[in-house]
């Protein structure tokens, strides 16, 4: 299997050198060169799999040049040690909880994965690697716990200043040692583009061993697709006939690139609903046919505020831009603030489950659109308690859990490359 770049350059690279560049050589993202398709008798007999087995042979095409069966093994068992499970709320409505990990993300997966990866490549040279990766929440705390006291790894989080809730700086910036929490005065997106900005620095390169762990980091995006394959095994019995639809909280749209690469594997998922806060960029795409990145903004559902979605350039060269064979796998919703409230009152009232507010953007979402014939599932990806603020909006009464996080280990700096650039080249 070889990597090749989303935009049009003669670049094809093994899963190891992909996930150590990050970005391809003309700072576009990697992406399969083909998906390998999984038996029919997979998904006949995958409740009788195991969740590391059914993980195993997902992920094992990608990265067989790269990784021994013994080490993506091991990398899987230490990465995915906690449950994934999908619960029932009502009539042909399902929730697939992917909070559950250590930092309470469904990030924490990826992150895991990632992190374990580069402990098994040799490395190209004896320099640290660094990992600089841009968050609107989740994906920061997820890459610190993940990468936490990693031998020859360091790591810088970009988080956009008063953007994050604090329950998501407290996990970023308590840990301290090899991770370095740096707050910028600016939105994800700035944090985003001077990611990107450092990727395509050839001279800053040339000194720092420099790799991401966001999404579009080939080793976070394809674990996630196992989610999918877990919520197919657990559904399967519950279909009675019907289709399956899965809504995704979006943002970046790792996780829906990751949904729809397992459906192209074979996954019998009818289709995917990406659910957006007013950070509707690919909604207007879906619309329009025409992609505009704008400006984010600040919603309830901030791990989802993202203008300008890196992932949408890996849905793109899957199909082509061919927008009518997109939309035929995948559409998209737009849910405001007050909407996103509303369902959280709604929900914990009429079933007893709290949702947190990107849960509520995903389940709202999904109800608009479930057909009479499908069965759907949404998506939590990350726990309620991370987003008091929020939750005492909708459930007043509702008891906020403790954390014993405390310490903050951060740096703050001006909308402005030049400062990143010094920062990392002091390490």
């Amino acid at each position: 299997m070889k990597f090749i770049s989303t935009t049009p350059n003669e670049e094809r690279v093994s899963f190891r050198t992909a996930v150590l560049n990050g970005l391809t050589e003309n700072g576009a993202l990697y992406f399969p060169e083909e998906i390998p398709q999984l038996p029919s008798s997979f998904f006949e007999n995958i409740e009788n799999l195991s969740d590391h087995e059914i993980a195993f042979r997902a992920l094992k095409p990608y990265v067989k040049e790269d990784l021994s069966d013994e080490d993506l093994q091991w990398i899987l068992e230490d990465a995915i040690n906690f449950a994934t499970p999908v619960e029932h709320i009502k009539k042909d409505t399902y929730v697939l909880e992917l909070f559950h990990g250590p930092t309470e993300s469904f990030k924490d997966v990826g992150a895991r994965f990632m992190s374990r990866c580069l402990s098994r490549f040799e490395k190209k040279s004896d320099k640290e690697i660094t990992i600089l990766v841009a968050t609107s929440g989740d994906t920061g705390s997820a890459v610190a716990s993940g990468f936490f006291d990693v031998d020859g790894v360091n790591v810088k989080i970009l988080f956009p200043k008063d953007k994050v809730s604090p329950y998501q700086e407290r996990q970023m910036t308590s840990l301290g040692k090899n991770i370095k929490a740096i707050e910028v005065d600016g939105t994800f997106d700035d944090c985003q583009r001077m990611v990107k900005q450092a990727f395509n620095d050839s001279e800053l390169r040339k000194q720092v061993e420099l790799t991401s762990a966001n999404s579009i980091n080939l080793a976070r995006l394809l674990p996630q697709m196992i989610y999918y394959f877990l919520a197919y095994k657990q559904m399967k019995k519950n279909l009675d006939g019907k289709s399956l639809v899965v809504s995704i909280p979006s943002g970046n749209l790792g996780n829906a690139s990751a949904g729809i690469l397992a459906k192209h594997m074979g996954l019998p998922i009818k289709r995917f609903i990406a659910a957006h806060n007013a950070n509707d960029t690919f909604t207007d795409y879906l619309k329009t046919g025409e992609y505009k990145a704008k400006p984010s903004v600040l919603t309830f559902s901030n791990a989802m505020d993202v203008g300008n979605p890196s992932n949408y350039e890996r849905l793109a060269h899957l199909y082509n831009k061919d927008l009518k064979a997109m939309s035929g796998h995948i559409s998209a919703a737009t849910i405001s603030d007050e909407e996103t409230v509303q369902e959280m009152k709604d929900t914990i009232k009429e079933t007893g489950y709290l949702l947190d507010p990107h849960g509520a953007v995903g389940k709202l979402a999904l109800e608009r659109s479930l057909e009479s014939d499908e069965v759907g599932i949404f998506v939590e990806t990350a726990h309620p308690n991370k987003f008091q603020d929020i939750i005492v909006k909708a459930v007043p009464d509702h008891v906020i859990k403790e954390t014993s996080l405390d310490g903050f280990h951060k740096l703050s700096m001006d909308n402005n490359y030049d400062q990143l650039r010094k920062i990392l080249l002091e390490e």
